[in-house]
Parts: C-alpha cells; structure tokens; sequence
C-alpha cells in the first residue's frame, strides 16, 4: 500500500473539517481536547485555528500558515546601503564580509554601514554566497615554524604556485615572493620555466627596491635547494655571500611555509587565466597593487600590508662576503668553476654551485676530512678510498626542524 502525503496546512483543514462535523452532529457539543488529542496538537493550537476559522467567515483559507514577517523593521538596512555592499561585492568577489565592511568604512566615511554580520546576511540573501562544506578541527602544533617572524623582512618567503596554461596554450609558473611578517607580496612573476638565473634576476629587482632580508625560506625544489652537497645551488650561495641566511621547510611539510601556500589559495581564486604571458604579468600587477594596498589583511587587523610594512635597512647592492673558514686547523682551496677541487694529486666533484668558492678541509678521523663551506658541513673525504669521491652526510629524519644556513660561525655544528 504506497504511502499518502501530508502537510501541516492538509492537516489543519482535516481538523477544522472534523471540528465543524461534530458541531453540526451534536448540535454544538464538541469535546474539542478530545479531538485535539486525536490530532497531536495542543488545546490551545486547537481552540487558535478554531477562533481564526469562524472570524474568517468560515474559510479554510484561515487556517494556512501565517508570515512571521514583522509589519515595520527600524533597524533595517537601507535599500541604497544594501545596494552599495552588493556592489562592493561583485568588485572583490572573493573577499568576506569582514574584509568588505573594512573597504566600505574607508571609501563611505558618512556612512552608517551594517556590522560584519550583517554584511554577510545581506549575501545570502542576494544569492552571493556559496555554502562551504564544513571541515574537520584538527589540534594545532605546539611548535610555530615562523615565531621569529616579529618584524618585516626578518624572513621572506618564496616559492613557485603550481603551474598553469595561459589560454594560447603557454605554460605559466608564477613567482611569488611574500615578507613573513607583513604579508607584502613584493614580487608575483609569470615565468615560463622554474630558471635559476630568471629568479636571481628577479631577486636583484627585489633587493633593489626593498633592501636585504635577513632570511629567506623556501621548500626543497630547484632553484632553491638541490640534491647537491649541502642542499646548495648557485642561487642559495648568492644568497650566503649577501649575508642573508637561508631556511628550508621540513620535506613533505609545506604547513611549515603556511603564508605562502594560503597566499597562492588566494591568487589561484582572484587571477585567472588571461590570453598570454604577458597579459598574465599585467593581471598580477593589478592584483598585487590591490593585496598590498586596498585588500585589508585578518592577521594584521583588517588592514591592509602596506600599511604594515617598511622597507629593510640593509641596503642593496654590497660587496659579496667570502665565508669565513670553518676549520682553521685545515686547508683551504677553492673550487674550480666546473665544481671540482684538487686534492692528494685527484680531481674530486664537490658541487657546480660552489664552483669558483673557497671551501675549508680538515682531518677528522680515520683518514677521512671534512670539506665546508664556511660553517657548512658538505661531506667527507676519505684519502684511502678516493674513488668514493664527496661522502655527503645523511639526510634529516622528514620530522626534522627547519634546517637554516649562514656563514656565520654560529651554525656550524
């Protein structure tokens, strides 16, 4: 037997219908508890649509559902001020209402605009919000890979967003470099490839106008870091020879670099796609012209970055600085271009990226030698098995700490 279908309103009308039976039946005699028990609702639900029924004239239409809408709202939002927030909303799409009603409080001063919650109410109601799929709470780590990060350009921080294809089919891996502590986006830049030298180029431009940093964090992929002695590459060496120290996340733990993967969430959803490269560069300039000055930031209290940040005070370009040598009981040689070193009459590989560097050697035991750059531990020689070449050191544990390097004194271990 298939199932019936009801309402509340169906149920109702049954309940009138039956009320108005038993009153025509026992001559104006109904046990209306009675029959409200039959129907599941209380009496004074019961004697209510009752009331309403025989005000209405006897119609059924009575008994409908009734809007709880009030008459007058005062405190309502104004058509013009709920106009203005959607249209502040189709300009930055993808900003919440937080974010929005800081824009708005600074471009509409007179204003008397609605809380942030309101905001958000606003909306929903419009059809402007997309229901986001709620996501499991996970304890947060005791240990914070930037609680050093307390000023600008103590660290900046640099990767490369997942590439993508421009519409005429060209691949595109954009660049972006971030202050820690600001979030200043200083570069974002369309490359064609993950090229050493373009990054050296546009670091030059970087340093130029912002100055040193004191450290630069990156994951563990070229140009940064390298499967070579010491992690190193002729870019991270350029960057030791500043004085700037390098920092490399943990492998597998790009939680680590946390600003820069919740900053590319941010481009992938603002920039898309444009018909060339250099269309592409042209939409991240506009964007980052509106992340650093407009956009207002959560973390930095609803401002925006540029109104955190400050330019560094190591200023740019200055002479390179030559590693002090680690091991002041050893030699010291230096690298030839193609990376090799002469030693006990042998040519022996070290790295490409040390070509031209001067590294330290030093007895250590059982005939073998450390070789360093500076304070930098590359590996061990040993001179009865010279065939082995570079003996590299192994390789942190994945739940190791951020591994930092400089050419101070102070790093060497």
């Amino acid at each position: 037997m298939p199932w019936h279908a009801t309402d509340p309103v169906k149920e109702r009308t049954k309940f009138i219908l039956e009320w108005e039976a038993r009153w025509q039946r026992d001559e104006g005699q109904v046990n209306v508890a009675e029959l409200c028990r039959v129907f599941g609702i209380s009496r004074q639900a019961g004697y209510g649509w009752i009331r309403r029924y025989e005000e209405a004239g006897h119609d059924l239409q009575a008994v409908a559902r009734r809007s709880r809408r009030p008459h007058s709202s005062p405190t309502a939002v104004a058509d013009d001020v709920q106009d203005v927030v959607v249209a502040a909303r189709k300009l930055h799409p993808r900003w919440g209402p937080r974010k929005l009603r800081v824009w708005l409080v600074d471009r509409y001063p007179r204003v008397a605009l609605p809380s942030a919650s309101a905001i958000g109410a606003i909306l929903k109601r419009r059809g402007m919000v997309t229901p986001r799929r709620r996501r499991s709470r996970h304890a947060v780590a005791v240990t914070q890979p930037f609680a050093a990060c307390d000023h600008p350009n103590a660290v900046w921080c640099v990767d490369f967003k997942g590439w993508f294809r421009t519409t005429d089919t060209e691949r595109c891996y954009p660049l972006t470099l971030i202050d820690a502590y600001s979030r200043y986006l200083l570069r974002c830049e369309g490359m064609t490839e993950p090229n050493g030298r373009e990054v050296e180029h546009v670091f030059d431009s970087a340093f130029r106008e912002f100055g040193l940093p004191a450290a630069i964090r990156s994951d563990n992929g070229p140009p940064f870091a390298s499967t070579g002695a010491g992690g190193l590459t002729r870019l991270s060496v350029w960057w030791l020879r500043l004085g700037i120290r390098v920092e490399r996340i943990t492998p597998g733990k790009p939680q680590q670099n946390g600003r820069q993967e919740r900053f590319h969430r941010t481009l992938k959803l603002e920039v898309p796609p444009a018909a060339s490269l250099r269309l592409q560069q042209r939409t991240f300039d506009v964007f980052r012209r509106e992340y650093n000055h407009e956009r207002p930031h959560e973390a930095l209290g609803q401002t925006p970055p540029a109104s955190v940040y400050v330019r560094s005070s190591r200023h740019y370009p200055r002479p390179l600085q030559r590693p002090p040598d680690a091991l002041p009981y050893g030699d010291s040689c230096r690298a030839e271009n193609d990376g090799f070193i002469r030693w006990h009459r042998h040519r022996v590989f070290i790295s490409v990226a040390l070509g031209g560097e001067y590294l330290s050697l030093g007895p250590a035991d059982d005939g073998r030698w450390q070789v360093c750059y500076g304070p930098i531990l590359l590996g061990t020689l040993d001179e009865n098995r010279l065939e082995r070449g570079l003996i590299r050191p192994p390789r942190p544990k994945r739940s190791a700490p951020v591994s930092t390097m400089s050419l101070d004194n102070s790093d060497l271990r």
